[in-house]
């Protein structure tokens, strides 16, 4: 199988590298090419055959071709290509989208996020230059999935998600993925592109939950951080992931997902890597915050991009405008927007209503 992997950056990369294979110890599995759009890293990685910023113990096999950075537009690059994966960060998903909307084969996202709520002025004048609708303004951000029926709404696409974390799939640790999307298509060719011994793709026609689960357990994660730099101890990091549980149901199911699904890979599995996982990003944000740094600062020392950082407010705004209570997710908007320091997000937390426990997952 032909696939391109658009993005450089650490998930793109160790997906790139466990796709291509090892051809120098006789294993290749499929023709891999990774593009980066910025052509002085491209020139690194051509160079030093490691994506020395983002995964700089993994060496990058002879099989994989490297490209980018030549002023080719995104349609040109894919041409020939059996699967289509974009690796960029939500942000960068309508751009790329509008740009790949006549596209004859699967496309897949790997982005856990939510987009923005007001349409910026570089997304207008995107979608205005590629003839395709822009998003509407909406007190609300948007998944990708809903971002691909506004502008590539016969794109057959989906996502692949689940607990992963980038070193340990170019690793080729064992890791759990799910392959989510409403056309069978898309689903097949992720299974076929990416099981193998060390990586299993599960199928699933559940794109909101998992898109959902993706989007708020970096959120969830950010609060379990700031839970372990308090030193509150396992018992409270505990309560919190399964109450942070009870709001991404609460929040999925609003929007028509299937609550089974937040039992999942994509749900309870992900919250619980990336809440409890030393090389979370997210996880690092909230304990980094509970050491007194300030958001600027935080951002500046991590070097990557933390979704949750960004989305939490909009995944409190969508929750709100479904009348859907997410008092976790709240507290980390109020820590990141500086109206709450780490131990008040916390007690406040704490200081909630008594209710009962089915209560808490279905109120």
């Amino acid at each position: 199988m032909k696939i391109v992997v658009l993005g450089a950056g650490a998930w793109g990369t160790a997906l790139a590298v466990n796709a291509a294979g090892a051809a120098d110890a006789g294993v290749l599995r499929h023709e891999v090419t990774l593009w980066a759009r910025n052509p002085v890293q491209l020139q690194a990685l051509q160079a030093e055959r490691i994506n020395t910023h983002y995964l700089p113990d993994i060496a990058l096999p002879s099989s994989l071709r490297l490209q980018g950075g030549n002023g080719m537009s995104l349609a040109e690059v894919v041409k020939g290509q059996d699967l289509i994966i974009l690796a960029g960060p939500v942000a960068a998903a309508r751009s790329m989208l509008l740009q790949l909307r006549h596209a004859q084969v699967p496309v897949a996202w790997l982005s856990k996020g939510l987009e923005a709520p007001v349409l910026t002025e570089s997304a207008a004048s995107a979608s205005a230059s590629a003839s395709a609708p822009a998003s509407p303004s909406t007190p609300f951000g948007l998944m990708v999935h809903e971002v691909r029926a506004q502008v590539a709404p016969d794109l057959r696409a989906g996502v692949l998600s689940g607990p992963s974390f980038a070193l340990e799939v170019a690793r080729e640790q064992p890791t759990a993925l799910v392959a989510a999307s409403e056309h069978a298509e898309v689903r097949d060719a992720l299974v076929a592109a990416f099981h193998s011994p060390s990586l299993r793709v599960y199928a699933s026609d559940d794109l909101i939950g998992v898109e959902v689960g993706g989007a708020v357990k970096n959120v969830m994660a950010i609060a379990a951080g700031l839970c372990d730099g308090l030193q509150l101890g396992f018992n409270a990091r505990a309560a919190l992931i399964t109450r942070g549980l009870a709001e991404m149901m609460r929040l999925g199911v609003a929007l028509g997902a299937r609550p089974e699904t937040f039992t999942g890979l994509s749900g309870l599995g992900d919250l619980v890597l990336t809440a409890t996982g030393d090389l979370s990003r997210n996880r690092k944000v909230g304990l980094l915050l509970a050491q007194g740094k300030s958001l600027g600062e935080v951002l500046t020392s991590l070097g990557h991009v933390a979704e949750g950082v960004y989305c939490a407010r909009t995944v409190v705004q969508r929750a709100a405008s479904l009348g859907v209570e997410m008092p976790i997710a709240q507290s980390v908007v109020d820590l990141l927007d500086g109206r709450l320091q780490a131990a008040e997000a916390v007690a406040l937390l704490m200081e909630r209503e008594p209710t009962t426990e089915l209560d808490l997952l279905l109120d």
